[in-house]
């Protein structure tokens, strides 16, 4: 007997469209009424599952965690409502998560890559100029799909954020992984790191504190979304306080790129720059904050609609993963009232609901 699932509420099937009628057959999406009875009803506003597209699963403060710790890690995205996941980058094999029916569907980006001692501890595989176009290419064949790149961090030696690689291997880099068939992201907190990145052709930038009005046409123009991880931003007044003794020029630098952080999101998004949400939960952002990272889009300036589009349709699509379709998976969270209306309403889901088996 087919295991049918009927949901009863109104199902936005994108940010300003709607239907009704929807079941889960055998974990399968459909809008036709099937002929069984359902096993069980839920009601409610329905979305697709919502997509943390910056999250570190597998990753703890100290580098790459043990399989019950990335476990529970996964499990507590789900129970959020995050049903996919764009890994920003792991030291620890996730690969074993991708056939758990408790986990999020995962796209794993591999580790990060990063310039030698100029990172954290234990999370990426760290490399001099000269190693970076091979270390980017082993990545883009053990992920899937993405590589991770770390374009800049503090220079010690000059006090400040700082590339984390020359312009010409930048570029050479960025060649090899889409040579290898997959695309590449790179973390950029500093301005200067974005021209590099832009001019070396990246599909993707996490953060993007050191957005300038001169980078916003090239954004748009060359379709490079940004992630910006407001809930992360948040902790750079506290990074700035330890680094103020021995690195102030970095401390002042950190906290003003804090201050601007809601108007730069807000003039990406005017400008007709794509943008998505991701947490990067896994080091110092604790797990299951998808619904906080949507909503501070939102108080950033978003309109609501834009924020939840954010980690639901267009992250799905973007990702080349199913929607709201007919014969999609059933992955899909149930909210009890209409967040485009009560935003509040997605930190409290009603029902969440993973390839047709209710989680919660």
């Amino acid at each position: 007997m087919a295991q049918i699932i009927q949901f009863t509420g109104t199902v936005l099937t994108g940010p300003d469209s709607e239907e009704r009628g929807l079941w889960s057959v055998d974990g399968r999406l459909t809008f036709h009424r099937p002929a069984g009875e359902p096993d069980t009803i839920l009601d409610g506003w329905v979305l697709p599952g919502f997509v943390d597209a910056h999250c570190h699963i597998g990753l703890g403060p100290g580098g790459a965690v043990d399989s019950a710790t990335a476990e529970e890690q996964a499990r507590t995205d789900l129970n959020a409502g995050t049903l996919l996941v764009r890994d920003a980058g792991s030291p620890a094999d996730t690969r074993f998560l991708q056939d758990s029916r408790n986990a999020p569907v995962l796209i794993r980006a591999g580790r990060h890559v990063a310039r030698t001692r100029r990172y954290l501890r234990g999370f990426a595989e760290e490399v001099e100029p000269d190693g970076l176009v091979e270390a980017v290419r082993k990545q883009a064949r053990d992920g899937d799909g993405w590589v991770k790149l770390v374009g800049d961090w503090i220079d010690r030696d000059a006090g400040d954020l700082a590339a984390s690689f020359p312009a010409a291997v930048v570029r050479d880099a960025v060649q090899a992984v889409h040579d290898e068939g997959a695309r590449i992201t790179a973390h950029c907190f500093a301005e200067d790191t974005l021209d590099q990145m832009l001019d070396a052709g990246i599909d993707c930038i996490e953060h993007a504190t050191g957005l300038l009005p001169r980078h916003l046409p090239r954004f748009a123009e060359q379709g490079v979304p940004i992630v910006p991880t407001l809930i992360n931003i948040a902790t750079f007044p506290d990074i700035a306080v330890q680094a103020e003794n021995k690195f102030p020029r970095y401390a002042a630098h950190m906290r003003a790129l804090w201050e601007r952080r809601a108007e730069r999101v807000l003039e990406a998004y005017e400008a007709g720059v794509t943008i998505y949400a991701g947490t990067d939960a896994g080091s110092v952002i604790r797990h299951g904050r998808i619904a906080d990272e949507i909503l501070a889009l939102h108080r950033a300036g978003l309109p609501i609609a834009a924020a939840l589009d954010a980690a639901s349709w267009a992250a799905r699509k973007w990702l080349g993963v199913e929607c709201l379709q007919e014969g999609a998976r059933a992955d899909v969270v149930l909210c009890r009232e209409d967040p485009r209306k009560v935003p509040e309403t997605i930190s409290g889901l009603a029902h969440v609901v993973l390839g047709g088996s209710v989680i919660r």
